[in-house]
């Protein structure tokens, strides 16, 4: 029988899951099968996540007060999401009345890899100009000291979004190799992998969800 699993979490200790507690139990969910998580949204370890999903099975829902609990950012909401629709598990927002299981299912799914997408672009754009306002100020970038591991952060989320090696070094202003060993110096080069597969499962899941409803 099909059943409901709810999950809620807050990002600090301070922050109380009382509401959201409530809100899944007035919807129906039965407290033994509601999971929870305080933590910080930087860490990635969600044992109450990984309890829940492993506790829903093909036809049950999963319930959350509101979509953004799935995830600490768009790209791991969509994993998420995707995830469940691979095993025929719903997913149902209280706040934005959403359930994927529905009519609107497939829709919900192509606006969050738009958003996901957009994501994408802001953080490129806002890389690239930070870098052109700080050749302005006459900042030296680029020299193999200069990438310290915030830079080199930023060069591994562009080549993750599909940013060629030599186009990121040259906005650097560093060579390929330089940027390559500034990678493995700050311990990235895993960080990198990681990202690329998560950035190859959204395109995958954008195709699959635009040629579902014929775009």
């Amino acid at each position: 029988m099909a059943k409901q699993v709810g999950y809620a979490r807050v990002s600090t200790r301070d922050q109380n899951l009382d509401l959201q507690l409530d809100a899944l139990r007035n919807a129906g969910v039965p407290d033994e099968l509601i999971f929870r998580d305080i933590y910080s949204g930087a860490k990635e370890a969600r044992p109450g996540m990984h309890a829940a999903i492993a506790a829903v099975e093909k036809g049950d829902t999963l319930v959350v007060w509101r979509l953004d609990r799935l995830g600490r950012n768009t790209r791991q909401l969509i994993s998420t999401a995707e995830d469940l629709k691979g095993r025929g598990v719903a997913i149902r927002s209280l706040t934005e009345g959403i359930e994927t299981g529905g009519s609107m299912g497939r829709l919900v799914y192509t606006i969050l890899s738009g958003i996901a997408e957009l994501e994408r672009e802001v953080i490129i754009e806002r890389t690239v100009a930070g870098m052109k306002a700080a050749r302005q100020r006459g900042t030296r970038i680029g020299r193999s000291e200069k990438m310290t591991r915030d830079r080199t952060i930023e060069a591994v989320r562009m080549l993750a979004e599909g940013k060629g090696w030599k186009p990121t070094a040259e906005l650097f202003s560093v060579s390929t190799g330089t940027l390559s060993g500034a990678i493995q110096r700050h311990g990235l080069s895993e960080q990198l992998v990681r990202l690329r597969n998560e950035e190859a499962v959204d395109r995958r899941m954008m195709r699959r969800q635009q040629s579902s409803i014929g775009l």
